[in-house]
């Protein structure tokens, strides 16, 4: 047997990707996942900002990670942010339709090189209604779901994660996970304890998972601290 370690490819957007070290602030929760996870896995993290699942693929991105990976290993799909930006047509897919047929490009391609392909919802955003954290994109969400039930893709709810999070700990410790806690006007993307709280949720999702690699996903706790 090979003594590669197992690669995780990351496809998503801004809420994910690595930031340079000179940014001390925000954070994506792909920086992140290896915390929580056995040092035989080795996160690859592709995901870049403003990119929509659309967009990803037409710039080659896709393509490029599709030539690196191998049997065994897993391509986590995070989308859905950006391909809501319908005043930016280059970026919007519409949910139930293009959307979902750029998500079963990614499990094709995944799939036709015995990768694992794993769907997640896009995380909750700093937006509280009557009190209540809410999903901005349940149409994206569900439209992930149905591509999961279809192809038979394990999905993790990073959406419901992070709603249930948030209402959990109230908006002024919410406040914090985002950039709006920095700068008073991003209610979108994440401090780095925001980013390291997502990386836990993901784990989480893991763990709970029937995935192979479920078992190599050390012990979350809710009480973990960054």
């Amino acid at each position: 047997m090979s003594n590669e370690p197992i690669r995780i490819f990351l496809a998503a957007d801004s809420t994910v990707q690595d930031y340079d070290v000179s940014e001390k602030n925000q954070g994506g929760w792909g920086e992140f996942l290896h915390t929580f996870l056995n040092k035989d896995i080795k996160v690859v993290n592709r995901a870049i900002g403003g990119r929509s699942s659309k967009t990803f693929i037409e710039e080659g991105r896709l393509v490029g990670i599709l030539n690196e990976i191998v049997a065994g290993d897993y391509l986590f799909i995070q989308m859905g942010h950006n391909d809501s930006t319908i005043s930016k047509p280059e970026r919007y897919t519409e949910p139930f339709k293009t959307y979902k047929q750029y998500l079963k490009m990614y499990v094709e391609g995944a799939r036709n090189n015995q990768a694992v392909p794993v769907l997640i919802t896009p995380p909750a955003r700093l937006h509280v209604e009557d009190g209540t954290f809410v999903n901005d994109f349940p149409d994206y969400c569900a439209a992930m779901k149905e591509v999961a039930a279809e192809e038979m893709v394990t999905l993790i709810d990073l959406m419901e994660r992070s709603l249930s999070l948030l209402n959990t700990i109230g908006y002024k410790e919410a406040l914090t996970l985002f950039m709006a806690s920095v700068n008073e006007t991003d209610f979108t993307h994440f401090t780095k304890k925001g980013a390291y709280q997502m990386a836990r949720l993901v784990a989480e999702g893991l763990k709970e998972s029937n995935l192979p690699i479920a078992g190599k996903i050390k012990s979350v706790s809710e009480n973990t601290v960054f």
